[in-house]
């Protein structure tokens, strides 16, 4: 029998909590509150076996070739041109969905025990990405407003054991939904530069908004001291694994190296049929509806949340865009405890402490409403309610 001998960084990956919980979803009658999968009902079926035969017909040899590791050159003008700040194209790398590019900056940035700084709670797939570099990931606290800049500021560092980044998402934040303010954002992003601190601005969400839409991004407000990562995951279709990363050109290089070390370029009939559909303002079109579906979904999330946990001390965020929300329990009840509990009523959601890079709240769970009907929402708010409340009967 062979003995395989594991890097150490390999005892630093672990399996997903949310894509565990998924696997329960095979159950028969489960109704899924838990994944961050974009509705199906939202994806653009015939634009894109339209923009799939246009490419084929007029460049399909090129498509199936390899292609540069930069990106295909009119879909990096394109998020260039889409950006409401000065983008060059040359700072524009197409990366194999965001979470590869949360992989890169990882790469080129962390050593062993660097420190990082991100919110409380943060995004799981960030913490995971960087794991494998071994860095100390220190929580910043925060609050509906987002990041507090005083707690970052307290948590920099100070010489060789200063932030060399922090991870923020401030436009309805996986997992809680929330929106990072005006003031904060403007706020931070002055603290940040003056501890020379670069921000990495993760907004896969950010055209998801119901009501308004958020303030400017944080990379806008100071382009050479932040990266900036945006998908088409959550505006299109996630299956086709397109994000991007907009870079200070003094860093883009290493970013390239290592997007090449990677994977040589994220595939180059993907980003061609991409090109293809938002071509001519497909998106301005094409994300109001996707608004209109989520902000349905949304409220009636809220209602049947106020409704069913009527009398129980359970509270929840309220978020103005995105796909998520946030739940606190009662004193007492733990949202892992709680999860099978769920399940033997037909309901899944994401319990909240793989979220928290340290000091998790175990109270805490987070709510998906864009991939339930409204029926099957209600449904199964009313029985997350009720294993709740036979949770708290037993004790």
């Amino acid at each position: 029998m062979t003995n395989w001998t594991l890097a150490a960084r390999a005892a630093t990956m672990n399996p997903s909590a949310i894509r565990e919980i998924l696997k329960l979803t095979d159950k028969p009658g489960i109704i899924s509150l838990a994944g961050g999968l974009p509705s199906p009902k939202a994806f653009p079926l015939n634009e894109f076996t339209a923009a799939c035969n246009t490419v084929m017909a007029r460049d399909g040899a090129a498509a199936l070739q390899y292609a540069t590791s930069e990106g295909y050159a009119p879909l990096r003008q394109a998020v260039a041109d889409m950006l409401p700040w000065a983008v060059d194209p040359d700072q524009v790398l197409i990366t194999t969905g965001s979470q590869q590019a949360l992989d890169l900056i990882g790469k080129v940035f962390l050593d062993k025990d660097s420190r990082m700084l991100v919110e409380t709670p943060t995004y799981l797939g960030a913490l995971q990405a960087f794991a494998p570099q071994e860095p100390i990931a220190v929580s910043v606290a925060s609050d509906d407003d987002g990041i507090l800049v005083d707690d970052f500021a307290a948590q920099a560092g100070t010489g060789a054991n200063k932030a060399r980044l922090a991870y923020v998402l401030p436009n309805f934040q996986n997992p809680t939904g929330r929106t990072m303010t005006e003031a904060r954002r403007a706020a931070l992003v002055t603290q940040a530069a003056e501890l020379d601190i670069p921000l990495i601005e993760d907004n896969p969400y950010g055209d998801l908004w119901f009501g308004e839409a958020p303030p400017a991004p944080l990379t806008a407000r100071n382009p050479d001291g932040c990266i900036y990562m945006g998908s088409f995951s959550k505006v299109l279709a996630p299956g086709l694994r397109i994000g991007y990363i907009v870079a200070p050109k003094a860093i883009y290089p290493k970013l390239l190296q290592a997007k090449q070390a990677a994977d040589l370029h994220t595939p180059g009939f993907n980003q061609r049929v991409v090109a293809e559909v938002i071509r001519d303002g497909f998106l301005d079109r094409h994300v109001p509806t996707i608004r209109a579906l989520y902000k349905q979904q949304r409220d009636t999330m809220l209602a049947a949340l106020e409704h069913e946990m009527a009398g129980l001390d359970v509270k929840w965020t309220r978020p103005a865009g995105g796909m998520f929300l946030w739940v606190r329990l009662p004193e007492g009840v733990n949202a892992q405890a709680l999860l099978p509990e769920a399940v033997e009523r037909n309901v899944a959601f994401v319990p909240g402490a793989p979220f928290y890079a340290d000091h998790p709240d175990t109270r805490t769970l987070r709510l998906s409403y864009v991939t339930a009907t409204s029926n099957e929402i209600r449904t199964a708010i009313a029985a997350l309610a009720a294993a709740i409340r036979a949770h708290q009967a037993r004790g």
